[in-house]
């Protein structure tokens, strides 16, 4: 990389201090972990109330919003990077004009997102999803009421990107958490009155409105110039769109391979089936809480990095793959030891027997793409979205055809192991390019790959372990070891100081 910009000093310089970074990410795993706890007390208790056909539907339209949240041409990341690049460079007069540049566009493409929902739905409900015939009814009102919420969706996540540009992890978090709350306990609260879908959805809906309009606020408090009537410019169009198009194929791409498989399901089995396999999906991919919040902080840092040229990029790297290895890999594994105990006193017998196995591929699964999020985020930190944008599009084809072939043979099954498999693959030719395009990183690349394979290699390994007692043995050798490991890599960045000493800056 070479220089593009002036070493960064004062309040620019304060957006890569190592003592920010790591209390953001800490927000970011309140933000994130909160509403999983609430998640494993809501998830049995919807079961019961709504019944695993409409629990089904009911994941499908969480997978919707998140789907479409991201379905705005990139401008949400493209705003965080942009907004990250001139705070980096001290051009802060200009951001006013880009951010609601910006946020008009996402504006448009939201009304675009929420007709073409809308337009499908009939289609949908009558065709692709095998919807019983009693619940026809009420999924017709529940994918218009989504359908309806889907601009709202859009613009938080405009406004979140200028809030992550700015490291204000805090007042994101502060929406976040009970937004994150309250898509488990809103359709909980509505079921005590109903079991219909459409009030869960509606709740959903109410939530997500709120939500939009406390961003919103968050961003005018944060930059006040905001204010001020600042009119459409045309000429930023260009730029924004230029690294968001890229962005949006990954934006469209990659969370259709995330939830594609629930809607084959859906298609080929029952929605029964989508039950057992998204609940422990859902949980399980809960434990992105650490890498989402890892990444999340660390690319707008890389871009602002990136931007001046601070060699303080290769470390936030490093140390990123470092701390996920050491974090992930204990509770995951512990995951699929005891996977059909947890199972049957989470859910009961039947959940235990059909979902534990699925646990176990998801779980190896979750493993591998933590990891991943490190390279990714360091390929969009620099400007070079195309990279991981065309990867999604060489994987989608493959993965579509092993995915509707281990479905047909397999069942949910199946479709948890075409999903590991497309996983590890994603995650090595992400670290492959990293590699390439930051060369000073290849070092930390080369040990991230060697370790994602023994830890993968482990993992599944545990599944043949059987008695209660040696399954608790080799949790507290896991323990052991972990806490061990974790200790050398504090000790070695120079996180705890010695006597008389001054620890190094995280950053």
């Amino acid at each position: 990389m070479s220089g593009q910009g002036p070493p960064l000093q004062g309040n620019e310089a304060q957006l890569l201090a190592g003592r920010l970074l790591v209390r953001n990410g800490i927000w970011n795993v309140l933000g994130l972990g909160v509403p999983l706890v609430v998640a494993l007390f809501a998830i049995p208790r919807l079961i019961e109330g709504l019944g695993t056909d409409r629990f089904g539907l009911l994941t499908i339209v969480w997978a919707v919003i998140g789907y479409f949240g991201l379905f705005d041409l990139g401008l949400g990341r493209a705003l965080t990077k942009l907004v990250a690049e001139r705070l980096g460079r001290g051009h802060t007069e200009e951001l006013p004009r880009l951010v609601w540049t910006a946020l008009g566009l996402i504006a448009v493409l939201g009304v675009v997102a929420a007709a073409l929902v809308a337009a499908l739905a009939p289609w949908l409900i009558g065709h692709v999803l095998n919807v019983s015939p009693g619940l026809e009814q009420e999924a017709g009102p529940a994918l218009e009421i989504l359908a309806l919420t889907l601009p709202v969706v859009m613009l938080s996540a405009g406004f979140i990107g200028v809030l992550e540009a700015h490291q204000r992890f805090v007042l994101i978090n502060a929406v976040r958490i009970p937004l994150g709350v309250f898509t488990f306990l809103g359709p909980l609260i509505a079921v005590q009155y109903t079991p219909s879908i459409v009030a869960a959805t509606a709740a959903l809906a109410a939530a997500r409105l709120a939500a939009c309009l406390a961003n919103l606020r968050q961003c005018l408090r944060v930059m006040p110039t905001l204010r001020l009537a600042v009119p459409f410019d045309r000429e930023l169009v260009g730029p924004l769109l230029s690294f968001g198009g890229w962005l949006t194929v990954s934006n469209v791409v990659g969370p259709l391979m995330v939830y594609f498989d629930r809607f084959l399901i859906g298609a080929l089995l029952t929605m029964s089936a989508v039950a057992y396999y998204a609940t422990p999906y859902e949980v399980l991919t809960r434990f992105w809480v650490l890498p989402t919040a890892v990444a999340g902080v660390l690319y707008p840092a890389l871009a602002t990095a990136s931007a001046a040229d601070d060699p303080r990029l290769v470390r936030l790297f490093g140390r990123g793959v470092n701390a996920l290895l050491l974090v992930m890999l204990p509770p995951l594994a512990l995951i699929v030891l005891f996977a059909p105990e947890g199972l049957t006193l989470w859910l009961g017998t039947d959940f235990a027997a059909k979902s534990t196995a699925v646990v176990r591929w998801l779980a190896v699964g979750v493993f591998i793409n933590s990891l991943a999020r490190v390279p990714h985020a360091l390929l969009q930190g620099v400007g070079r979205p195309d990279l991981t944008a065309k990867l999604h599009l060489l994987e989608l084809p493959p993965y579509a055809a092993a995915l509707w072939l281990l479905v047909h043979q397999f069942g949910i099954v199946g479709a948890a192991a075409a999903w590991t498999a497309r996983i590890a693959l994603d995650t090595g030719l992400l670290f492959w390019l990293a590699g390439r395009v930051v060369p000073t990183v290849r070092s930390d690349v080369r040990r991230a790959l060697l370790l994602t394979s023994g830890g993968t290699l482990v993992i599944p390994l545990l599944s043949i372990t059987h008695g209660l007692a040696t399954k608790g043995s080799w949790a507290a050798l896991l323990f052991a070891v972990a806490t061990w490991l974790a200790y050398r890599q504090v000790r070695a960045a120079g996180w705890l100081p010695s006597a008389g000493a001054v620890p190094e800056n995280l950053g």
